[in-house]
Parts: structure tokens; C-alpha cells; sequence
């Protein structure tokens, strides 16, 4: 089986990991509104528009060096979510709540 071009590639890897990505941080931002702490999403960050979720250097560079590279995996990461645990009514329970995306990441 022929290896992907460079083309096929990213084609085949942008949208998904994007998508991912994206959704990733939306179920923080979620996750975080429903326990108290509005901060994320008022800031527009509860949104499936990926370019409010795109960190340049960790969504765009790194995985594209990876890429073009070919190194066989891809790893980068997205605009950090705003948090205040204070907003939440069991600040530790809380908190541990809103970081379960992170034990489920598809990417």
C-alpha cells in the first residue's frame, strides 16, 4: 500500500482533529457553566466555531510540523478554557467534574 502524499495527509487529518478539538473544549466550557461558573461562556467559548477554540502554536504549528514531518503522530492542544473554581458550589467535586473531557480525548 502506498504511503499518503502531504495533500492526502492533511486532508485526511485536519477536519477530524479540528472537530475533536473543538468539541473537547466545548464539553469543558459546558460542563463548567453547568456547575456555577459562567466565565468560559461568557466569553463565547460555548460555541462549535472552531477559530474561538484555535491556540496558533499548539493547533496550528506544532501539529503541522508533526505532520509534514511525517512522525506518525499528531499532538498539539487548544486555547486554555477559562476557570474560576470559585464560582462553583463544591469547588473540588466540581473541578474534577469539569476535567473529565480530558480523560476521554479522541486526539
Amino acid at each position: 500500500m502506498d504511503e499518503l502524499t502531504l495533500i492526502q495527509r492533511i486532508v485526511v487529518w485536519v477536519l477530524p482533529v479540528i472537530f475533536a478539538i473543538t468539541v473537547h473544549e466545548v464539553a469543558h466550557v459546558g460542563s463548567k457553566k453547568k456547575y456555577g461558573d459562567n466565565t468560559a461562556s461568557s466569553q463565547g467559548r460555548l460555541t462549535l466555531n472552531p477559530i474561538k477554540h484555535i491556540d496558533l502554536l499548539g493547533t496550528i504549528i506544532l501539529p503541522g510540523i508533526l505532520l509534514i514531518t511525517g512522525t506518525g503522530f499528531i499532538f498539539g492542544w487548544a486555547k486554555p478554557v477559562p476557570v474560576d473554581p470559585r464560582n462553583f458550589k463544591n469547588p473540588l467535586g466540581d473541578m474534577a467534574i469539569v476535567a473529565l473531557p480530558d480523560l476521554f480525548q479522541i486526539c
